[in-house]
């Protein structure tokens, strides 16, 4: 074309298309624009086989542990195995993918992964697998997950433009909730026809099937210029918000990196204000919200006088709402923490409302905007994670984000659970909600007040409702 891309080198023309209407003609404003690009088409194939192979193996994993122990104790104890790993190496795990290229790092680990799922399908035709074996799996699965976690979600974003990171998550969301439905169906008729070792086996091919697709993978322009600044990083001055981990000292050897790598992720994660306003509002809504298979099937079966069949009704209706979301999601382009936390909040009070519902249609109407709200939320959240740090140090955020995940996903259950026995359903929802959209609210006045103090009073208005007040992506 000959447009001129640069305004700095002429003028616009007074005919030329508007930005907006040519993204559009493009598709840039289209859900499923990340599909562009070949590599993420076969990424995505990838990931709906490799999300399949999972929710199979994860359908039979807990009914093996029963035939195993007989214990249902055994059966929690097996899930924390496998989680511990995720609090206390997600850190180590991430500085590690920062230093590694994350192509090979990708592929070797779900080489791996493939390797412990057809290990433990060897040790179930055997009738070698006991319940000390099967821990020691489960720690190894583990601790392999703290680096291919955040190799494979980087290696994703790394596919498409920037401003499509968006789509490629809410894309990715979609492939997921694809894949539990066909793993889950898979699993049943695999294990009744070919046995329980049938789901390892379909998991390590899987794995296999991904580490394969890799290699044809091809960055898209960014990641590579964000590669190179990384390569140079040890020798060359570092920008601002690379230096933040580590003051004004000059930037450390690989070998110094090696070693502290880990904290100076935590460190850098702890100095950048926008990913710990994310830390807390996902925190927030992640325990005393969002754990609706838990507050709603008691509110449903206790104040609302429903059964079984109306919850099935909302879980689906939950479902379709939150596939819906991501879809919406998909539009997203360059999303702030401020953006997360007013879904957040919204939330909350729509929250508050189905503790409220008179009635089971009127919780059926509420749970839709639920649905979409936390998908949104979910998306933009993401989004900001994995573009907002500086390149060299987003393996290192993403393993910080997974130790506090852990965290509040074991903390969670068990608080709601003391809510729920001690206010009741509608209670737990009314007060979880209430403080969820309370403390954002709070903290977004602080947030405001610190700025306008900044400022000296003179903070224009215009800069008040940019979305760039302290909150956007750098």
């Amino acid at each position: 074309m000959s447009v001129p891309v640069s305004s700095e080198a002429a003028p616009a023309p007074a005919a030329a298309v508007p930005p907006a209407r040519a993204r559009r003609r493009r598709g840039g404003g289209s859900p499923w624009r990340c599909l562009r690009t070949p590599s993420m088409r076969r990424w995505s194939a990838a990931n709906l086989v490799s999300n399949a192979g999972t929710w199979m193996q994860l359908t039979v994993q807990n009914l093996l542990v029963l035939q195993i122990t007989g214990s249902a104790a055994a059966t929690g104890l097996s899930l924390a195995v496998q989680a511990g790993p995720g609090l206390l190496l997600g850190v180590v795990g991430g500085a590690a993918v920062d230093r590694w290229n994350r192509k090979v790092t990708a592929m070797v680990s779900q080489v791996v992964l493939g390797l412990v799922a057809f290990s433990t399908a060897a040790l179930i035709g055997l009738d070698l697998l006991n319940m000390p074996v099967l821990l020691l799996l489960a720690a190894v699965t583990g601790i392999v997950n703290t680096i291919d976690g955040p190799a494979t979600s980087l290696l994703g974003n790394d596919l498409v433009p920037k401003d499509d990171v968006p789509s490629a998550i809410a894309l990715g969301s979609m492939v997921h909730s694809a894949g539990r439905l066909a793993g889950t169906a898979l699993a049943a008729v695999a294990v009744g026809t070919l046995g329980t070792a049938s789901a390892y086996v379909a998991n390590g091919v899987s794995f296999l099937f991904v580490a394969a697709v890799i290699p044809s993978l091809r960055p898209a322009a960014h990641a590579l210029r964000e590669a190179a600044q990384t390569r140079r990083a040890p020798s060359a001055p570092r920008s601002p918000a690379a230096e933040a981990p580590v003051g004004r000292r000059r930037a450390p050897s690989r070998d110094k990196a090696s070693e502290d790598g880990a904290r100076a992720g935590l460190t850098y994660f702890m100095s950048r204000p926008r990913l710990v306003a994310l830390v807390g509002i996902t925190g927030l809504s992640s325990i005393f919200g969002r754990n609706y298979q838990l507050t709603l099937v008691v509110l449903v079966i206790g104040p609302l006088h429903g059964d079984q069949g109306d919850f099935g009704t909302v879980s689906t209706v939950l479902a379709v709402g939150g596939i819906a979301g991501a879809v919406l999601a998909g539009r997203l382009r360059r999303p702030t923490v401020r953006l997360v936390g007013v879904l957040a909040a919204c939330g909350g009070l729509l929250q508050v409302a189905a503790g409220l519902s008179p009635g089971l249609v009127v919780l059926v109407l509420l749970v839709i905007p639920m649905a979409v709200v936390e998908s949104l939320s979910d998306t933009a959240g993401a989004t900001v994670l994995q573009t907002d740090p500086a390149p060299e140090m987003r393996g290192r955020v993403l393993g910080v984000w997974r130790s506090a995940g852990t965290v509040w996903g074991l903390a969670g259950p068990p608080l709601l659970g003391l809510l729920l026995e001690y206010a009741g359903a509608r209670g737990a929802l009314v007060s979880g909600g209430l403080l969820i959209a309370g403390a954002i609210a709070l903290g977004g006045l602080r947030h405001r007040r610190i700025t306008h103090r900044a400022s000296g009073g003179r903070l224009p208005v215009t800069a008040s409702l940019a979305p760039a007040a302290g909150l956007s992506n750098a």
